[in-house]
Parts: C-alpha cells; structure tokens; sequence
C-alpha cells in the first residue's frame, strides 16, 4: 500500500512530492503529477479584482514615483512576493534604487532661425537632457538630414558623408515606410524604431551633432501639436548618468509643420519638394540657416526604486525569463478641486496585479521548471520607461543569460475576445509560443491597431529589445467573444478611453476582468513554455532588434 494519503496529511507540501511520497513497497518516489492545467484554470478574476482594487485605492496616493505612494506600493509588492516564496532578485533585496533626476525648463525662451522667432508652445518646444542650468545655442549651422536614420539592414543613412559636429539637423517624424508603404524600405505603414523621436535624438548625438528639431506632422506622428506642448512641458525626468548627459545633443527640440515651411521657404526651399526627396532614399542638404536658442533649467535629483523577485529553476536556475510590469502612476494634483488622485487602475494596476497572479501561479506548479522565473515591477515608465531602461543598462541578470522578456501593460477590462492583438507583429519568434497558447483558448493572433503609431517602442519590453533580449507584448484584441460583450465593451471603451492619464481612470465594480484573466493564462503558457524548455527565442531577421 502506499503511505499517501490522499488529501496529503502525511506528505510534505506537494512542491517536495519528489522525495515525499513513497511506495512503501520499493522505497521508490512516486511521480509528481502535473498540475499545470489546474493551476492556469486558478487564474482567476477574484484575486485580479483584489490586486487592482488596492494598488488603485486612494491609500497608493497614485503612486508617484519617490512619494509615499511609491513606498505603499513597494511595501506591497515585496510582501506578496515574499508570501508566495520568491527570493529577492537584487542580492538580500527586492529593490533596484534608480536615481531619477527632474529637470523643468523655463518656458521663457524664443528660437530664432534665419529672420523667423518662434514662441514656446506656439511654434518650437525646446529642452535638454544635460545636466546643466544653463545651454546655449548660437548661430548653429542648420542642415535637413530627412528622417535622420542609420540603418545599414535597409542600405539607409541619411548621415552618410556629413559631418554634423557642432551643428543643428533638422528631421522628419516617423520612417519613410509611412508615406511609401509599397516600398521595399522599412515595413510600410508599420512604424519602426527609426521612426520614433527617441531614435532620433539619439542617433543625432552619436553623430556629434549640437541640437536635433524634429518637425511635428499629425498624421506621422500619430498625435496631435498639443500633445507635443503638453508632454514637453513642465517638469521632465530622466536617469542620473555619470557625465551628465554631456553626450546628448545638448537641445531637444520640435517644430510645428507651419514653422519648418517658414524655415524652407527662407532657405529658398519647398518643404512638402525637400519631403519627397527624403521620402525617396537617403538625403541631406545644408538649409544656409543658422539658430540660437537659450534655455534655462533648472533640476533635482532622487530615487525610486523597481522591485525584483525570483522563483529559481530546478535545472538551470542561472537562466531566466522576465515578466515586467510597471508600477508607477501619476500621483495626485493638490491644486485641483475635487478628486486629485490619479489612481492608475487601468494604467497600470492591471498590468501589475497580472504579475501577481501569475506569480503566484508558477509558485504552485508541483514540477518545478528548469529555468528561472522573474518578475520585475518597475518604477517610472510613466516618464519615459525610465526603470526599465535603468534596469536593462544596468541589469542585475545577465542579458545572455535572459531568455526572453514578457510585458503586462494596461491590460483589457473589455471582457473576452476571440483575437489576441500582437503589439510589434512579426519581430520575434515569441510569437510561435504565443500562437500555441492562444489555440488552447479557441483565438487567433492579428496586428495591434493602427501599428504606424509605433506603441512597440511606448512600454518596458522595448528597453529590453533595444539590448537584443526579445520582447513580446500582447494583449487581448478588438473582436468581442459574444454579443453581450460587444454591447458591454462598446460603452465601456469610451469611459476607459477618456479617463487615460486622468483622475478617473480608478477601479469600477462593473468591470468586466474575464479578458485580463484569459490575457493572463495566455501569458502564463507563453512563459511556462519557455521556462520549462532548452530554447532561445529569436529575432526575426526583418526585425530591427538582434542580439548582442
């Protein structure tokens, strides 16, 4: 007979089962059943509904990063991880310290280009990533470099025999695929990370470059001028860096569509003619124009925290799969009347109590896989994916040594669906593990909406594909499992919409959480699958990101 009993009274906990149970006949270990199954149908809306209601209560202040907010929030996530039996991912502890520095420019500023002034706000944005209180542009040699991109995969370098040291280069937002989607440059419609304003600058000061100005079009952009004025505003957060940021351009700057067809016809140039030129291949052409402007900064200086925790592997516990999700809100505006919370329940409540729930899940599997799981809940995204980008610059697990990264952001209270959209379609071999789970669930893979608008390269996953790991964010898509929920998810969608980045974006009862819940098996199995195998997800070879 065999010692078992069958409720496990005289078993050691199940995650020892190996060596607990025994035939008493041969002395021999019983084998572990697979739980798998009954832990991804565990996964279940109560305890998501529980995370988001207390990471978005008004007690988290909106957890702001170096507020009290951030400390509830910390306080929280390293209990739960502790409870579960994750050890701490940073030596004894589960916190990473990221040094933040803010920085806030005075608005008081005009640019100058040839005989034209252009206000702040009204026809340029300017700011700088140096750590400095006083930057000073004058009389800059200005010179068009078309979209600014060095793509060699592409033949494309719009740099190619310029010498820019010293100078200020103007640029067009987005890649050339947007306005020639039938090319065989870039992928169409599909915006890459050349198209991003952050690609931009920065290439502009690894060319050696003085000030970049990216020339603001709506369509390209996918965002109107005021979101340009309004996010590049006011305070601005950045990573404190050993020189200061003296390797950046030292002004950051934008021009509105009406300004760079002042500055061109000035030049004796047509912008919409020198457009299609770039638009056409790799381009660059010396404006005859100079520009000064001064800005005047001042900064200070803190630290926020991202949150580590590991479940080692039972074989090759060095190697590790990374979950992330961001912790971090908005805080909360003591100068407005009424509710000054933001609460962030959608943004990113979600997302985090995803991880949770997923941690806990792999806590409870009996057959423990071989890799490493990781979860890091990072601070700061909301400034610029600033933890994440810290924690891939400074990464606590060997990039080699981490297998893939897995991202829960803002995840859908919409209720079930029969797709799953894929955030970046096409970039990685992710895809094939997610295409497996998503089958078990009856739904099928589709791009995200609108992919021009480039929202791959807009959250933590791309801090670490910028470093080669593949990355894959996923969540659920737009067609709805049954009519009920088409009827729900059309009204709810527009509260959700309007209550982005605003006081009532909080936690509602009425929220449908079954398509978090499915999101959040799905993106169990991804990880199971990859945590429980030998494999190396990779690029793929149209992907703008390899390894390192």
């Amino acid at each position: 007979m065999k010692t078992c009993h069958k409720l496990l009274m005289l078993c050691l906990p199940i995650t020892l089962a190996l060596t607990a149970c025994q035939d008493t006949q041969t002395d021999a270990p019983l084998p572990v059943v697979d739980n798998f199954i009954d832990v991804y149908q565990g996964i279940n809306t109560n305890d998501l509904k529980k995370h988001i209601k207390t990471l978005a209560s008004d007690e988290f202040e909106g957890r702001l990063p170096t507020t009290v907010g951030e400390q509830k929030t910390l306080d929280y996530l390293v209990n739960e991880f502790k409870q579960l039996g994750y050890q701490p991912g940073n030596g004894d502890s589960y916190l990473q310290p990221v040094e933040l520095i803010e920085m806030t420019a005075d608005p008081d500023m005009t640019m100058t280009i040839g005989e034209n002034s252009f206000a702040y706000k009204e026809g340029m944005m300017a700011s700088t990533s140096r750590e400095q209180a006083k930057v000073e542009l004058k009389n800059s040699e200005l010179v068009f470099v078309g979209y600014g991109i060095n793509a060699p995969e592409y033949d494309w370098n719009d740099y190619q025999g310029l010498d820019v040291k010293g100078k200020t280069v103007v640029i067009l937002v987005n890649d050339p695929g947007f306005e020639n989607p039938q090319g065989d440059k870039f992928q169409g419609k599909t915006m890459t990370y050349y198209g991003r304003w952050t690609y931009k600058y920065e290439e502009a000061s690894r060319q050696g470059a003085e000030a970049a100005i990216i020339v603001h079009e709506t369509k390209p952009a996918s965002y109107g001028w005021t979101v340009v004025a309004n996010s590049w505003s006011g305070p601005q957060y950045g990573l404190v860096s050993k020189n200061g940021n003296a390797d950046r351009v030292a002004v950051e700057g934008w021009l509105t569509t009406e300004a760079a067809q002042k500055v061109f016809a000035d030049a004796g140039l047509n912008f919409a003619t020198e457009k299609a030129k770039a638009v056409a291949g790799p381009y660059n052409k010396n404006l005859g124009l100079d520009t000064s402007v001064t800005i005047n900064n001042s900064f200070k200086k803190s630290i926020s925290n991202n949150v580590i925790a590991t479940l080692p592997g039972s074989e090759k516990p060095d190697e590790h799969l990374i979950f992330t999700a961001h912790w971090d809100h908005l805080g909360k505006d003591e100068t407005k009347d009424g509710d000054q919370i933001y609460n962030g329940a959608h943004d990113n409540a979600t997302g985090t109590a995803v991880a949770l729930v997923m941690a806990q899940a792999y806590s409870e599997l009996n057959i423990k896989p071989k890799r490493s799981t990781t979860f890091l809940i990072v601070t700061a995204e909301e400034q610029g994916l600033l933890g994440s980008k810290y924690y891939s610059e400074h990464p606590i697990i060997p990039l080699d040594k981490t297998v893939a990264n897995i991202n829960m952001d803002a995840m859908s209270v919409l209720g079930k669906t029969k797709d799953v959209a894929v955030i970046g379609m096409g970039k990685s071999e992710l895809e094939t593990y997610l295409e497996k789970a998503a089958k078990r669930q009856g739904r099928y893979l589709v791009q995200e909406g609108r992919p021009e608008a480039g929202y791959y390269y807009r959250s933590d996953h791309f801090s670490f594909a910028k470093q080669g790991v593949p990355a894959l964010y996923a969540k659920g898509g737009d067609e709805p499992i049954d009519e009920a929920t088409a009827v729900y998810r059309k009204r709810t969608n527009v509260i959700v919409t309007g209550c982005y980045h605003q006081v009532c974006d909080k936690f509602r009862e009425n929220w449908d959480l079954s398509g978090i819940q499915q999101d959040a098996q799905l993106l169990f199995e991804v990880g199971y699958d990859l945590v429980s195998s030998d494999d190396w997800p990779k690029w793929k070879a149209t992907s703008e990101f390899q390894r390192k």
